[in-house]
């Protein structure tokens, strides 16, 4: 691709003499740009697909995978047979939820209440997530809250509450919302403050007695081996009823994952117009390297060189500055990324900053998850950059007339 000589005249370029120091500043520059505008690029795009993924996985954890709603009850007896049919190693569990109020202390708060079966609660993220209390204690009249719910309401375990139902019941004074009390078994912790502001987890009995539900009418929650097969099942589902409503975990989430979407996608911009800035340092620099050379590129010229083989000479250089930088870059951008989580505990430690709480976060460490492919991406977009960085200048020595160059001091 390149000759003998066209190396040769690139790396004369890249060892500009004393005189000429302010081009290696320009060069260093270039380099320390490119470098750094691609290492932070896959940095951040490795925390952010580690933040996607640890969240995707506690997201799993705190919803079942599919929801099955019925507006025929028939359909919840005669669905069960067909799904365990068709999907292997599935678990089936009935829940009632709703809204309601929580009335203690003189203080009330709007919730989401969830009954689930008590044989089925080990399948529930209940059974990771206790943080007082035990989950054997979950029974009828007993209620499980979420810890910053508990906090917020200045609740222990074993206080009584009161539950205000959306729903209503006839009384000789008119309708009237049905409330009973429970009695607070436990605390939950799942390290998403609206889960545990907002959600509140009852015995399936007891949430149908408090909505004024049938036995029948429930929801059915499908837990799936594999989570990622939920939005195929679902459409499975649908063919085999149309009278079904299916929700999906991702479903429900799809406003949360398309915002992690968005932001990853406008940091990946913004990142890559640091090294669009770097690159402006190449095109700078090889401008004024063609100028100081311009009598040389006509002797040149003159001794038999032809046109194409100097301009790209002069390319190679730029490039090469490019390219050096971007494997650089990579390479800290990779091992930073590995290491993110060290790294961040020895700054922490040396400076007594702690960097990413986990008691704010709820996750152990810093999450990091280098994908291939946009490591892949980040790489040839920073060659395409330094290209078309080096390409412009060097293409102005067509432009050049050996007479006048060779006149020009």
């Amino acid at each position: 691709m390149f000759t003998q000589t066209e190396r040769l005249i690139a790396i004369r370029n890249l060892r500009p003499k004393k005189k000429q120091g302010f081009l290696k500043i320009i060069s260093l520059f270039s380099f320390l740009g490119i470098m750094l505008g691609v290492a932070i690029l896959i940095i951040v795009m490795s925390v952010m697909n580690g933040f996607r993924a640890d969240l995707t996985d506690k997201i799993i954890g705190l919803n079942p995978h599919m929801i099955l709603q019925f507006n025929n009850k028939n359909d919840i007896k005669n669905i069960k047979p067909l799904l365990f049919q068709k999907f292997k190693g599935i678990t089936i569990t009935e829940s009632i939820s709703g809204e309601g109020i929580i009335l203690t202390n003189n203080k009330a708060k709007g919730v989401l209440i969830k009954g689930i079966n008590e044989k089925d609660k080990l399948q529930s993220f209940l059974n990771k997530e206790i943080t007082q209390g035990n989950l054997k204690d979950f029974s009828r009249g007993k209620v499980m809250i979420g810890g910053e719910l508990a906090f917020n309401l200045n609740l222990e375990i074993g206080d009584k509450i009161n539950i205000v139902s959306s729903s209503f019941i006839d009384t000789p004074f008119g309708s009237i919302p049905k409330q009973d009390s429970f009695v607070i078994a436990g605390f939950f912790n799942s390290g998403f403050y609206e889960f545990d502001q907002n959600l509140i987890y009852l015995e399936l009995n007891d949430s149908r007695s408090i909505f004024n539900k049938q036995e029948s009418n429930v929801d059915l929650e499908v837990f799936l081996k594999d989570p990622f097969l939920a939005d195929k099942y679902k459409k499975e589902i649908n063919e085999m009823n149309q009278n079904i409503f299916v929700s999906t975990w991702s479903d429900t989430n799809k406003s949360f994952f398309n915002a992690l979407k968005v932001e990853r996608n406008v940091m990946f911009i913004i990142l890559t117009l640091i090294i669009i800035v770097a690159a402006f340092n190449i095109i700078s620099g090889l401008t004024i390297l063609i100028k100081n050379k311009t009598k040389e590129i006509a002797i040149i010229k003159t001794l038999g060189l032809s046109e194409n083989s100097i301009i790209k000479s002069f390319f190679l250089t730029g490039f090469s500055i490019g390219f050096l930088a971007t494997i650089t870059g990579v390479f800290l951008g990779i091992i930073f990324s590995l290491f993110i989580d060290e790294i961040r505990n020895f700054f922490s430690m040396v400076f007594g900053i702690n960097i990413f709480p986990s008691d704010v976060y709820y996750l152990e460490k810093m999450p990091s998850e280098i994908n291939a492919v946009s490591v892949a991406i980040v790489f040839f977009l920073s060659l395409l950059i330094t290209s078309l960085a080096s390409y412009f200048p060097a293409k102005t020595i067509s432009k050049m007339k050996t007479t006048d160059a060779l006149k020009y001091e």
